[in-house]
């Protein structure tokens, strides 16, 4: 049952040699890695204007300057990024150019900012999402941390099918939001200049200011326009994606990567002027206390307000019932939740680099069914999925946490870039190539500097505002990845051979023992497979918690004149794991060169509720044993009935154990040596 659902969700499982039908032309890898960034102008002018609406409305007038500044730093960041796709198509990204260019550390810097800014991506883009739902349904508003939840389990399930898979089912909904939005820009602009100007549903109501916000000047005055530019920077968000997935992209990679960046970049910041002239020009008024809003009608505690892009829609559209609205909260809605995707193409993809570097547990460089890094898009959504529950889904209280990472990522790498640019240089002598070079030094170089003092805005207008929890989060990852390296590397230098002759030395002896807790099959068995190994000694161990079983299979064990000895622990407290351990400890103190094998019979049971029917001691024999040096465990299963018709994996035989691994999780072991029969 549990394989028929799997295959209903994930499908098919897929050959290693079938990786290659999973690459993507560039109309299916615009939507995949470009998602975020697109959709971003749903809230990127709303947060300028929430920050400046803080001083009420006068000083609205400088988002069309800080409008501006945003395109230009996303103008250069873009340009500054095709150089990264170009000179590093690995897909290692900014994470790599760090690496290379400016040592180990720098590199585990960029990558823990980013991974806490895919988390972020994930958790900021659906609970905005949500928001533009309820904007259109103002009813499903007490329902919004489950939709949130919800939404992630189903971008979860899409991704674990596949990257390919995917991007087919998220290319529709991101090319109508553009599409949509493009139409929606021609046709509010084309009425303003015909002299019909749409008007915001807002453009009535007056704005308060916040106490203390209302007469700001000098440092203050700068501090807020800093901060609603900080804010405003939320449209760069997802712009590295694309060169973290260079690998993902046909042939040839890098011309198709940088060609859908170039592509991203244009779409993007037509959108975020277009989007910020409606906003200006339709009179938009949004605070994030409703109740700072003045000239409304009822209550402002019972007053919803709607998203900018919302009121942008109803004004061009001719009103909150029209089609034109409808079909733009439809599409904000499903691109912001599809934004996710950038996050959950990216952040797989980065795990499974720094897994493969040794930073990060081997399992995330491991692929599923689907070809996908399942680990890691799994982990991505477990995080975001507890983020969105911890912060109740709220865009505001998430923004905070917001874009800190991606900023300390682009900074890092555009100067790892211009190093890059300075060692090519030294090298090359040919004048065409070096005035290449040259430029796409000062690009870069104009990008470190641009990205490094918004790093220092972002930084000081929200590190109090929850952006430390950001820092935090980044500096326990950069601690743990660090930790991860010295544990894989530690580990390596203790099991490299040095000299192959020493440590094939056979043992002296071996001496085996076999667990024993009544005359049974299971216990046969065991007894036969030990004797197939032909030990030096072997002998028979069961633990007395009760003297008249422990005489009575003493009895048995003559009686049917098994030849290999039976020895007897007893146990006054009735223990069993301590006296065994103990015993196993004592052979290896008198002959430290003998190695000894247990061996332990096993139930292999088909169903997880018969596990919960016998009992789990040989798991606590085993758990102690393996950590005694020079003592061998091996499982000897015995598959009960209900076993035959358990799934699974195919090519596996019942109970059997691939080299190099630990016992099947499936094993559950008999009754406790020297427990009272059933």
């Amino acid at each position: 049952m549990t394989g028929l659902l799997k295959r209903l969700v994930i499908g098919r499982a897929m050959r290693s040699e079938e990786l290659q039908e999973t690459l993507l032309p560039k109309r299916l890898a615009l939507p995949i890695f470009a998602s975020d960034p697109l959709s971003s102008v749903a809230y990127a002018t709303q947060e300028i204007l929430l920050v400046l609406s803080l001083g009420g409305m006068a000083y609205l007038h400088f988002t069309p300057w800080i409008a501006a500044t945003v395109v230009l730093l996303l103008a250069v960041v873009v340009l500054s990024y095709r150089q990264v796709v170009s000179a590093y198509p690995s897909g290692g990204g900014s994470y790599e150019v760090a690496s290379t260019n400016l040592g180990p550390s720098a590199g585990l810097v960029v990558a823990a900012s980013l991974l806490v800014d895919y988390v972020m991506t994930v958790a900021v883009s659906v609970a905005s999402g949500v928001d533009n739902i309820i904007s259109a349904v103002p009813e499903l508003a007490d329902q919004r941390v489950l939709m949130a939840v919800g939404f992630v389990v189903v971008l979860t399930a899409m991704n674990l099918r596949g990257v390919r898979e995917s991007g087919r089912a998220f290319a529709t909904p991101t090319y109508l939001f553009v599409g949509g939005v493009l139409i929606m820009i021609a046709t509010g602009l084309f009425r303003y200049v015909v002299g019909d100007a749409p008007v915001a549903e807002s453009a009535k109501y007056g704005i308060a200011a916040e106490p203390g916000d209302a007469h700001l000047a000098g440092l203050a005055l700068v501090m807020l326009v800093l901060r609603a530019f900080s804010q405003g920077c939320t449209a760069l968000t997802g712009v590295e994606s694309i060169s973290n997935g260079v690998p993902a992209f046909r042939k040839p990679k890098p011309k198709n990567a940088a060609t859908t960046m170039a592509v991203m970049g244009a779409i993007s910041i037509t959108m975020f002027i277009g989007v910020t002239a409606l906003a200006l020009i339709s009179k938009v008024r949004i605070t994030e206390d409703s109740c700072r809003l003045t000239g409304l009608d009822g209550s402002c505690e019972s007053y919803t307000q709607r998203t900018v892009i919302a009121q942008i829609a109803a004004s061009v559209f001719g009103g909150e019932h029209s089609i034109g609205f409808y079909f733009i909260q439809a599409a904000t809605a499903l691109i912001l939740i599809l934004a996710a995707n950038t996050a959950f193409n990216g952040f797989p993809l980065l795990t499974s680099i720094l897994a493969q570097h040794r930073y990060l547990p081997r399992q995330l460089h491991n692929r599923g069914d689907r070809l996908a890094f399942s680990n890691g898009i799994l982990a991505l959504a477990i995080v975001a999925g507890l983020l969105l529950w911890g912060f109740q889904a709220n865009v505001t209280q998430l923004i905070h946490l917001y874009i800190l990472g991606v900023f300390t990522s682009f900074t890092l790498s555009q100067t790892g870039m211009v190093r890059h640019w300075n060692r090519e240089l030294r090298t090359e002598h040919d004048p065409v190539l070096r005035r290449r070079h040259k430029t796409a030094r000062a690009i870069n170089g104009t990008g470190a500097v641009f990205t490094g003092l918004v790093l220092l805005v972002v930084l000081a207008t929200k590190f109090t505002q929850g952006a430390w929890l950001a820092v935090l989060a980044a500096s326990v990852l950069y601690v743990m990845m660090r930790g991860i390296r010295r544990h894989y590397d530690a580990t390596a230098t203790e099991l490299a051979v040095t000299d192959p002759r020493d440590e094939l030395v056979p043992p002296s002896r071996v001496f085996a023992i076999v667990l024993v807790s009544t005359i049974h099959k299971p216990t046969l068995r065991a007894l036969s497979y030990a004797r197939a190994f032909r030990p030096d000694h072997l002998e028979a161990l069961t633990v007395s918690v009760d003297r008249d079983e422990a005489t009575a299979l003493r009895g048995r064990w003559q009686e049917y004149g098994i030849e290999v000895p039976l020895k007897i622990i007893d146990s006054p407290y009735r223990e069993v794991t301590r006296p065994v351990v103990d015993y196993v400890r004592s052979i290896r103190r008198e002959s430290p060169r003998d190695v000894v094998a247990v061996f332990i019979p096993e139930y292999v049971v088909g169903h997880w509720w018969e596990n919960l029917l016998h009992n789990q001691s040989a798991l606590w024999l085993k758990s102690r044993l393996l950590f005694t040096p020079g003592v061998m465990v091996t499982s000897v299963p015995w598959q009960l009935t209900s076993s035959a018709h358990a799934d699974r994996p195919a090519g596996r035989a019942p109970g059997s154990v691939r080299r190099g691994e630990p016992p099947n999780s499936d094993q559950r072991p008999d009754r406790p040596v020297g427990s009272r029969r059933p």
